[in-house]
């Protein structure tokens, strides 16, 4: 059974807006913050949005700041909610859900320090 597992990816036109769902199965992994990271070929994984799962401390990517929302819920089976609005062809790529335990001074939008991980979902924007 996948730890981790993504839905609301697709094709969307420019300045439309995306919502993506990720759930973990918090009796399966050991984690204080969870949330997104994209890749595009040739590009290492950058950072899109993360969250602490006590709701204290959220950090968003620079490329996304102002167009991102994330929320979650703290049923058994922990769900966070990505919503992407006015998206640009920039945007498109395999948006990937992470989950990890994080020290205070760890970057929490660096993807090395994140060990639990979705298969990815395709995001595709085109005008």
């Amino acid at each position: 059974q996948v730890p981790l597992l993504e839905s609301g990816g697709g094709s969307v036109q420019v300045g439309g807006s995306l919502r993506l769902s990720c759930s973990a199965s918090r009796r399966r992994i050991t984690m204080n913050y969870m949330g997104w990271f994209r890749q595009t070929p040739g590009k290492e994984r950058e950072g899109v949005a993360v969250l602490s799962t006590d709701n204290q401390n959220i950090a968003y990517g620079q490329s996304v700041q102002g167009r991102v929302t994330l929320s979650q819920n703290n049923a058994a089976e922990r769900t966070v909610y990505l919503q992407i609005d006015g998206l640009k062809s920039d945007d498109t790529a395999m948006y990937y859900c992470a989950a990890g335990y994080l020290g205070p001074k760890q970057d929490k939008l660096l993807a090395q320090n994140y060990n639990y991980w979705g298969q990815g979902t395709q995001v595709t924007v085109s005008s």
